[in-house]
Order: C-alpha cells, then structure tokens, then sequence
C-alpha cells in the first residue's frame, strides 16, 4: 500500500519500522518540527523524524495542518491510507479523507477506556489490570472511530510508565501491519466503540507530581509508577523537592500517624490508609539513590511530615 506515516516520539519509532520492513511505499513521513533540546537547546529532530531520514523517506514537519496548501500537498500524495501513531497535531477533515481508505490510529489503550493524550500513565494510575493496543479508523472525534483490531496486555505491579510505553509500542507495530493487510483485502470489519465505559486520559500536568499521602498506599504506589521516568511524583522532604522513584505499599501498616510522616528509620511514610517504603530517592542536582543510601548523608528523623 502507498502510505503516509504520521508520528513523532519513540513510541512510534516500532510501527513505522514495521511498515518498512512490511514492504508498504511510505510515501512522506510527517513528525513534529524539530525542538530546542540538550544544554545547547539545539534544534533536534524527533526521533521518527530520525529514522524516516535514516531510511530514506522524505520528512515533512508543519507546525499545522490546517493551512490549505498543507492539506493540498498532503491530497497530492495521493495515498491509499495514512497512519497515524502519537503525532501530536489535530488531522482536519481535509486530511482525514484525502487517503482512498483513510487514516488509522494506533491508540496505547483498549477504548473507549483512556481516550485522550495520556493512556498509559493513567491506566497504571488508576490500577487498571490490563491495557493494550487498538488500531482505529479515524473519525473527526477524539479517539472516537470503529476498532481494527485490538491486543491486550497485563499490567503487573511493577511495570512504570516507560516499560509499559516500550511494551505497547512493540505489541502495537505488528497489529498496525496485520490490520492493514486486512483493509487492503477488503476483510477488514471496523467495530464501533461501546457507547459505556468512555474515559478520558488527560495530559499529565505538572500538579499531578505532588504526592498526596492522605490516600491509600496503593495509589501512591502506582502513582510513582504511572509518572516515571517522566515527570516523576515527588515530594518535599525537609525543604527540599525529592523525586520519589520506587515505593513498597505496605497495605497492613496500621498507625494513627499525621498522613506523610516518618514512621521509622527505614522511610515508612504514613498514608491514609496503610504506608509506603521509600524505595529509591533522588535529590535536587544529585543522582537516584537508595533510601539507605539518602539517609547516610541526609537525616530524615522520625516524626517528620513530608508535603
């Protein structure tokens, strides 16, 4: 099939290798302009930006596509499909429609559960047990169109953010290839979404790092684990913001403690319901370490109250 291959970060990077080995005509690679990164703030490309030019693939990176000579000169590729995988900007109908079979999403969920910008943190966040992978029809809604086909995958308590986001993209490349070979046969049979059960994954702001001990030991566990590596839960220990990396819950602590404080010398923090163990810490400027590492160069005395 002639197509275009519309993504920007790492997540991406699988599927539109897929697609390549695949032996599809990726026609034009579109990514997100390149971003001020590094201590120099250089101009960097996005990471499919990198391996489209790597492959030889012309890249475009508008800023928008609402403009008409971007939607004309995207019509002008005349594809047979688009697909899209975490690109950043809004398709405009003009865009949608212009491939003979349209634009196909690859969505880090199993919707309509976490529809939206943010699918992976907040699926560990809300203690899901599972996730996984759907390939969509694009419509003009968000994450709204009929599902392809769709993989499902375990959440184990230890998975973060970034291993999961490594798992889907892998698990997701394959599916887009196998659920394009479908619609180019015309075996293809879209479902549409369950009316029930629609969430909403919003974007991760920066509020949401804090860490609030007054909820359950659970939920800050998975709290952590939803925000790394990126942009870390933290918490201020003696006046000092610390990223807080790993936690135990500990469910069966039982104490009548001010939520957030110290309830012994090995870092068990009150929770309103239960305690976590500090696991692994990194200060301001310094690099992660262990809570029995922190402590040596950095006393933390019972009865403190973390904010």
């Amino acid at each position: 099939m002639r197509l275009a291959f519309m993504g920007t970060p790492d997540f991406a990077v699988p599927t539109l290798n897929a697609l390549i080995a695949a032996g599809h005509e990726v026609a034009a690679v579109y990514s997100q302009p390149p971003r001020p990164a590094g201590r120099g703030q250089k101009l960097t490309p996005s990471p499919v930006h990198l391996v489209a030019e790597a492959a030889g693939i012309a890249v475009r990176a508008p800023k928008s596509l609402r403009d008409p000579a971007e939607q004309a000169a995207f019509a002008d590729l005349e594809l047979d499909a688009a697909v899209v995988v975490a690109y950043g900007l809004i398709l405009p109908a003009a865009v949608l429609w212009a491939p003979r079979l349209g634009c196909f999403n690859l969505h880090a969920s199993i919707l309509p559960r976490w529809r939206g910008a943010a699918p992976i943190q907040r699926a560990i966040w809300s203690g899901d047990d599972e996730t996984g992978v759907a390939v969509m029809a694009m419509s003009e809604g968000l994450d709204e169109g009929p599902i392809v086909l769709e993989q499902r995958i375990d959440i184990t308590p230890t998975d973060t953010a970034g291993s999961l986001h490594d798992k889907l993209g892998a698990l997701g490349a394959p599916l887009m290839v196998d659920a394009l070979a479908l619609i180019a046969a015309g075996r293809a049979r879209p479902r549409p979404q369950d009316v029930e059960g629609v969430t909403y994954a919003r974007k991760i702001a920066k509020e949401d790092a804090r860490i609030d001990f007054s909820v359950s030991a659970d939920a800050i566990d998975c709290q952590v684990r939803a925000l790394l590596p990126a942009p870390g839960a933290y918490a201020q220990i003696l006046g000092e913001r610390c990223k807080i990396l790993c936690v135990v819950p500990l469910h069966d602590e039982v104490h009548k403690a001010t939520p957030g404080m110290v309830l012994d010398e090995r870092l068990t923090i009150a929770c309103g319901r239960g305690a976590v163990r500090l696991v692994k810490i990194q200060r301001p400027g310094k690099a992660p370490m262990t809570a029995a590492d922190l402590l040596r160069g950095f006393r933390v005395p019972v009865g403190t109250v973390l904010g």
